[in-house]
Parts: C-alpha cells; structure tokens; sequence
C-alpha cells in the first residue's frame, strides 16, 4: 500500500502533470479573454456593418421546422476569433522564439558522408560499409 501512495505521489509532483494543470488554468482564462473581446469588441463592430448586434434571434423556417442559424453565426465568429488570437498571440511569437533559438547541431569531424549512397562513414574508411563503394 506504501509503494502505491509513493507512486501516486510521485506521479503527481511530476513535471508533466503540472505543465498540463498550468496549461488548462490558463487556457480557461485565455477562453474568457477571448468571450470577452467577441462578445464586446468584434459583435458590435460586426453588428455596426451588419445592423443587429445579437444574431442568435436570427432564424429562417421551412415546413414549420426552425432554423436558428444565428447561433450558429456567433460560434463561428467565436471560433474564429480564438483561432486568430492563438494564432497571432501564442503560435506566431513561439515560433519567432524557437527559430532565434535554434542553431545548428555540431558537426562531427570524425564520420564523412559516402559520395555515392550518402550515408556516415568513419573517415579513416577506404571503402563504404553500406554501398561498398571505394572511397578515394
């Protein structure tokens, strides 16, 4: 019973476990910021251009059947509201990040390339271990 609590604890101080809570603490505030700006932002400028600031009365009927295409209309505007704030805010300047931070790995001056099948020779070798060419 001991080494089941002491895996269990073990599992819960892991870094993975709290990069994920972290993640999910702040992808919960990032979707409230996110409501907030189509909700008070986007929706009016939208309902400026449009004439009608809340499109879930929006609504069409064929056969008696109703059609509520403005909520529809609002979980795209929404969608694509987060989808352009992840991708602006969070993708965009990573990515920025992970290419300054990139280098080039070390070359190794021990192994050369085969001049034929291209692939890691010792350089000392007369001859390819994998195409058997000779090597000059």
């Amino acid at each position: 019973m001991q080494a089941l609590l002491k895996d269990f604890r073990t599992f819960l101080v892991r870094g993975n476990l709290v990069d994920v809570a972290v993640g999910i603490v702040i992808g919960v505030a990032f979707a409230a910021l996110v409501t907030a700006l189509v909700a008070d932002l986007i929706t009016p400028i939208i309902a400026a251009i449009a004439g009608k600031h809340d499109f879930s009365s929006l609504s069409f009927t064929i056969h008696k059947s109703r059609f509520l295409y403005g909520d529809f209309l609002n979980a795209v505007i929404s969608f694509v509201s987060i989808a352009a704030a992840v991708f602006f805010f969070v993708v965009k300047p990573v990515n920025a990040l992970m290419a300054r931070r990139k280098s080039e790995p070390p070359v190794d001056e021990t192994v050369r390339q085969c001049p034929e099948c291209l692939s890691e020779i010792p350089v000392a070798a007369r001859r390819c271990a994998f195409c058997t060419a000779e090597l000059v």
